[in-house]
């Protein structure tokens, strides 16, 4: 996602708006060009701070209200076909045991040592009773994920459950609802969304036999997707196996809000260079406010924690952004504030006008790709 931000005209500032009037007069004491160089940088910065302080605060009050939830597993259930977790080794049955050295516990830190980093990670697990070890390219769990692709680990315990249902498609008129979990479908046990819509996708206008489970009943009916190779449902995963809850008071929780938004600017910052590096299509990489609507309106339908999470990765997102040395950012001006305290001296009016304008074409450009890019996707 790629969220722009907004406008604050600031009184004796060259900015966006090309505004130059005031350059032919004398310096006002409320003026912008009159601070120095702390209180200019402490300005043009306070829109970023402010984006990283309330990440900090939603991540620390989901700490500390919620604590914090994680599936007690290290197991691998399944591994996607020509997914990643295939392409670098790892196989269904591996139970992992450390990163780097590091024992992990549950399935976060798992993912968190593996997805978080561009580099390589040493992983030792357990295969067949065998202590084995692999080196795995982190790089490649977190391009998956900057595509918004799944990497293709799933720990033991993940089901595939129904989150929305077309009453008039074909899984509506076989009685699917919202809630049920899918246990297998034409006789072969489900444990991803990747197996469901290979099953499905493959079965055209074929009737397959869908078993599912609904509080403690077990159902069955016979399904046939359509020409399109679909049943109507939008599906979802759910860990139902043991969870490893932990508590926190207030400090440790402004801690886990301060570790969190560090992850989250790492992660932002990864994807950008891997943009630069190609290693992410733009086209995937980048949405605009269709796509933020659109991720907003399907976290809050998980619940109330799951948006809370999306809109401080968001206020992440958009600090990250705008504090990017580019013309027209709030980045850009900190460049053009660190070099006038440096030099002593104000930089020309034309210069900066110069700049302002290749920024706001960049920023023009990028509005109607990201719209197009929404609009397309």
């Amino acid at each position: 996602v790629f969220p722009i931000g907004g406008y604050v005209k600031i009184v004796g500032m060259v900015d966006e708006s090309m505004d130059t009037d005031f350059v032919e007069k004398p310096p006002q004491p409320w003026e912008f060009r009159s601070k120095n160089t702390l209180q200019k940088a402490f300005m043009i910065s306070a829109g970023v701070i402010m984006n990283f302080l309330l990440a900090i605060l939603i991540f620390a009050g989901i700490a500390y209200f919620e604590g914090k939830t994680a599936a007690k597993t290290t197991t691998i259930e399944y591994v996607e076909p020509k997914s990643p977790a295939e392409e670098v080794g790892f196989k269904s049955g591996d139970k992992i045991l450390a990163i780097d050295g590091k024992p992990v516990l549950t399935w976060d830190e798992v993912m968190n040592s593996l997805a978080l980093k561009n580099s390589v990670s040493r992983v030792e697990f357990e295969r067949e009773g065998v202590k084995q070890s692999l080196n795995v390219s982190s790089s490649k769990f977190f391009t998956a994920i900057s595509k918004q692709e799944s990497p293709g680990l799933n720990p033991s315990g993940t089901r595939t459950i129904i989150q929305i249902v077309e009453t008039l498609r074909p899984a509506g008129k076989a009685g699917l609802k919202t809630g049920d979990t899918i246990i297998s479908i034409n006789n072969q046990p489900v444990l991803t969304n990747a197996q469901f819509m290979n099953i499905v996708s493959s079965n055209k206008e074929t009737a397959l036999p869908f078993v599912w489970k609904r509080g403690d009943q077990i159902m069955q009916a016979m399904i046939a997707p359509d020409k399109t190779g679909k049943i109507g449902v939008q599906i979802g995963q759910a860990y139902t196996g043991p969870i490893l809850k932990t508590s926190y008071g207030v400090f440790e929780s402004l801690e886990m809000g301060w570790n969190s938004m560090i992850n989250a600017i790492k992660l932002q910052i990864s994807g950008v260079v891997s943009i630069f590096q190609g290693k992410v299509a733009v086209k995937q990489a980048m949405g605009g406010p269709v796509m933020i609507a659109k991720m907003a309106t399907q976290t809050a339908g998980m619940g109330l924690i799951t948006f809370l999470s999306f809109m401080a990765m968001l206020s992440v997102t958009l600090a990250v952004m705008n504090i990017l040395p580019l013309p027209a950012l709030d980045g850009g001006h900190l460049v053009f504030i660190i070099l006038e305290g440096v030099f002593r001296r104000e930089i020309p009016a034309k210069i900066k006008i110069g700049f302002q304008q290749v920024g706001v074409f960049m920023l023009l450009a990028l509005m109607v790709f990201v719209m197009y890019n929404d609009l397309t996707r």
